[in-house]
């Protein structure tokens, strides 16, 4: 299996601190078809009882009509690459390395790996750092 390296879009929005609304804005999303490989919810710095949640993939018009409905938005300032692949030792650290040397500051990332594939969600302050680390990504990994 080859590393897959894509463009992400993450969408994202406001959730309280309460029982049963993540089920909620989980259950619309998914009664539209999404199936979700990435989810992240996380507090809001400083604001007591709110937080944020992330999510992706969202694909087409119904997906995307359900998650306006549960109040997130396709993230603008988000530059994200999607990469998986095999996993192996020291697969995030390579990553880090290789963008590092190639002066790519990693702004934010997320990863997971279940039985042997990798998932990761590679967050970047602009889309050229996105667009440049894809290229050494696939440069490396492909």
């Amino acid at each position: 299996m080859a590393y897959e390296i894509t463009k992400a879009e993450v969408w994202a929005g406001d959730i309280e601190d309460r029982p049963g609304i993540l089920a909620e804005k989980l259950g619309t999303l998914q009664a539209a078809g999404a199936n979700l490989d990435f989810v992240i919810v996380r507090p809001t710095a400083g604001l007591a009882g709110s937080g944020v949640l992330f999510a992706a993939p969202l694909v087409g018009a119904q997906q995307i009509a359900a998650a306006e409905d549960v109040g997130l938005r396709k993230s603008a300032s988000m530059h994200v690459l999607r990469v998986i692949g095999p996993d192996r030792p020291g697969l995030g650290a390579g990553i880090a390395r290789t963008l590092a040397e190639a002066g790519v500051n990693i702004a934010g990332l997320s990863a997971a790996a279940i039985t042997d594939t990798a998932l990761f969600y590679i967050r970047f302050t602009a889309e050229a750092d996105a667009k440049r680390a894809a290229q050494v990504l696939t440069a490396k990994l492909g």
